[in-house]
């Protein structure tokens, strides 16, 4: 009987015991940390993508899905362009996974002299910027189609058709030269587990080196060779410079063009019907790629000790070196040594008129260039340098930030759920491309939104797009990073009676902090060489030095175009080798 009496208070005081300890939970740090980060990339992401999709569910934006889907507009909106993108995609990444994959081989498992050399040769291309490739194109294959000033190859009387200058072809071979280094990286890495001795073993059986490479090599490594081909396809289908400077002047046109085309002519419903299409299209490729590769699975690392044996090529030795130098040479070389060129030359793809560095510091003249200036002098482009910087350290600085406490809630974090749900956030925006992302934010930012005003125009709203589309890459440093920080020396530090904030600063920052910075080099490289992000955010006032030389390219003002892009190329290539070499991280290529 008096325990029935009792049976409400006990319960009460369970009830209010639960209570107080959920709220201990909460005001500690990284649960407070954590629900602040959730908040944060809750603006930042899942709402200009919601919102974005809201805007298309309105009156206006299904007329603006019939239009692009079922109307008679539709097969020059959306069909054509989504046949032409995955054309590309297919073609792109066959031939990036074809070299990539070749030059993986040649220098992780063969005696190919010069592996050092041919893999830091092979990982150049990523580091620079995509268009840079396409320029150097368009100053060697442009032909007189389109009137005025002709390549190289054209000024010397050769003829060149119109589907080498323009159009599907170059496309697809600009974006393997720069995606093909992609494939190399990953392909390289798998390369770098395989245990020699399967292969010995192979040959001693009497196969020749095709059947090891088809039956043993391959099947290994078709895990990091799917992955390669998905990414390089999805790289290809979402990027905006190349097909804008190859496609667009012969109204060859592929859903990122497309999609840039409407919002600049003020048809942003249809633009951000297309910037949905080209989420979903992207989300279920790498959602393929994730599926697939973890299905395929191939077990090369195992608990016996393994040699590094390279296959002997004898007499196709050299000739091969030959063929990967040239691949090399065709990829990186010639086209920076035909940037540079063309930087210096009076007449646009010819030498006839002479050199001058008029390009790079010339003051202004009535009879060169319609009077513009050296881009060391120009207003403008020194002003989109300064804008690119401070753009590029602002969101460098940003993401430092939050990659250290995204790491800390992710890997130390006591409510798994929340870090789940920071980790799914943070990476969220991996899956958008980069101009349906400046879509994303001018659907979400460029009217008043809550206490935030209409950013548009502002370099705030760079900022918060970069710091949002870069978060993947900082937030993977900052777990790592923390991941190779002892637990052991936090637990020390709070039996000292250290608070959470004397921790960050005096422990584990200091710990992280090469990891870290090495994270904000690879997101200040990437705001400083990317185009398809900030091509629909930049306005005027805001300008950076990748839109001034798409803007310069489009205008016909090449020689200025090529030196702000060789600019870019020396920025992006340093900063990344920068970040390497802060990373410590491992070239498999140059172990011996």
């Amino acid at each position: 009987m008096s325990s029935n009496l009792h049976a409400p208070t006990v319960s009460l005081s369970r009830q209010r015991f639960s209570l107080a300890r959920m709220l201990l939970r909460l005001r500690q740090a990284d649960v407070l940390i954590g629900l602040g980060l959730t908040l944060l990339l809750t603006v930042l992401v899942a709402m200009p993508l919601a919102r974005l999709v809201g805007q298309t569910l309105d009156t206006d934006g299904r007329a603006a899905w019939v239009a692009v889907l079922a109307s008679n507009l539709s097969q020059n909106l959306f069909w054509r362009p989504l046949w032409n993108t995955l054309l590309i995609g297919v073609a792109v990444a066959l031939v990036s996974v074809l070299l990539g994959g070749f030059m993986a081989w040649l220098v992780m498992l063969t005696d190919v002299p010069g592996r050092g050399f041919l893999g830091l040769l092979a990982s150049i291309p990523f580091a620079l910027p995509s268009f840079a490739v396409a320029m150097a194109w368009e100053t060697l294959f442009r032909n007189e189609r389109l009137g005025g000033e002709v390549g190289f190859l054209a000024a010397a009387g050769l003829p060149i058709p119109d589907w080498l200058a323009w159009g599907f072809v170059p496309i697809v071979l600009s974006l393997s030269a720069h995606y093909f280094s992609l494939a190399f990286l990953l392909i390289s890495a798998a390369l770098a587990s395989i245990n020699s001795e399967l292969l010995e073993a192979a040959e001693m059986t009497g196969a020749n080196r095709v059947h090891v490479l088809r039956d043993i090599t391959m099947p290994v490594v078709a895990p990091a060779i799917l992955s390669a081909g998905l990414l390089t396809f999805a790289e290809a289908i979402s990027n905006f410079a190349v097909p804008a400077l190859l496609g667009l002047p012969v109204r060859f046109y592929t859903l990122s063009t497309r999609l840039y085309g409407a919002i600049r002519t003020g048809q942003d419903d249809r633009g951000f019907v297309l910037t949905v299409l080209v989420i979903g299209i992207a989300a279920l490729i790498l959602f393929a790629s994730t599926r697939i590769t973890r299905q395929r699975s191939f077990s090369t690392i195992t608990g016996k000790g393994g040699r590094r044996q390279r296959q002997r090529l004898g007499s196709m030795r050299w000739p091969l070196f030959a063929l990967a130098v040239g691949i090399s040479v065709a990829t990186t070389i010639i086209p920076g040594l035909a940037l540079l060129v063309s930087s210096f030359t009076r007449r646009t793809g010819s030498l006839e008129g002479g050199l001058t560095a008029h390009f790079w510091v010339g003051e202004s003249q009535a009879n060169i260039a319609q009077g513009q200036e050296g881009v060391l002098r120009n207003p403008d482009v020194l002003g989109a340098a300064l804008n690119t910087m401070l753009l590029g350290v602002t969101v460098a600085a940003i993401t430092t930030v939050l990659g250290l406490l995204i790491g800390y809630v992710v890997s130390r974090g006591r409510v798994k759920w929340l870090g789940d749900m920071v980790s799914l956030l943070s990476f969220l925006p991996f899956l958008v491309p980069g101009i349906a992302f400046g879509a994303m934010y001018i659907a979400q930012f460029g009217q008043p939104f809550g206490p935030i005003p209409a950013l548009y125009g502002t370099l705030a709203l760079l900022v918060l797009a970069g710091a949002a589309h870069t978060l993947p890459f900082a937030a993977q440093s900052g777990r790592s990073a923390m991941g190779q920080v002892s637990s052991e020396l936090e637990e020390a530090a709070v039996m000292t009676g250290a608070g959470f904030w004397r921790r960050l600063s005096a422990i584990l920052a200091p710990l992280t902090l090469r990891g870290l910075t090495a994270g904000t080099v690879l997101v200040f490289t990437k705001m400083a060489r990317d185009l398809s992000l900030t091509v629909l955010l930049v306005t005027p006032t805001t300008t950076l030095l990748s839109v001034v030389a798409f803007r310069y390219a489009s205008e016909g003002f090449t020689q200025f175009a090529y030196a702000i892009t060789l600019v870019i190329a020396l920025l992006s290539v340093g900063a990344t080798m920068l970040a390497r070499k802060l990373q410590g991280a491992s070239q498999p290529w140059s172990e011996r």
